[in-house]
């Protein structure tokens, strides 16, 4: 059983970086939406609480740091996909998508959101 169950997510302005969200986060597979006032939430398909799901909030003096939240892809396409949508969405790519030297089949993209938060999209074959 993996046992991962969700990531609170705060941003600075929730206005500047909710279309980014919208777009990226059904692509990463969280394609059901429980939103209310205050919490933005996507998740996977499936019946909460039993599924894994993605919640934003915000917090006007959030400060993105060093935090970076990895997801997987099936194949190097995907990450190329991501990148490219990620672009698309304003948010930025700071390396990749490239082979990284973690290990010969590593291949990746690191980039933030519109307000700074970090994420990586990769492929490994071993």
């Amino acid at each position: 059983m993996n046992k991962f169950s969700h990531i609170d997510l705060r941003v600075n302005n929730m206005e500047n970086v909710l279309p980014f969200y919208e777009k990226l986060l059904p692509e990463l597979g969280f394609t059901r939406t429980y939103h209310s006032a205050n919490w933005k939430v996507f998740a996977a398909d499936g019946e909460l609480p039993s599924v894994p799901y993605f919640a934003i909030t915000e917090e006007a003096d959030h400060k993105p740091n060093g935090n970076l939240i990895g997801f997987w892809a099936k194949d190097r396409a995907e990450v190329d996909r991501i990148a490219k949508l990620v672009k698309e969405l304003g948010g930025n790519i700071s390396d990749g998508p490239r082979l990284f030297p973690i290990s010969p089949t590593y291949y990746a993209v690191y980039f933030a959101d519109p307000c700074g938060n970090k994420y990586e999209m990769v492929h490994r074959l071993n």
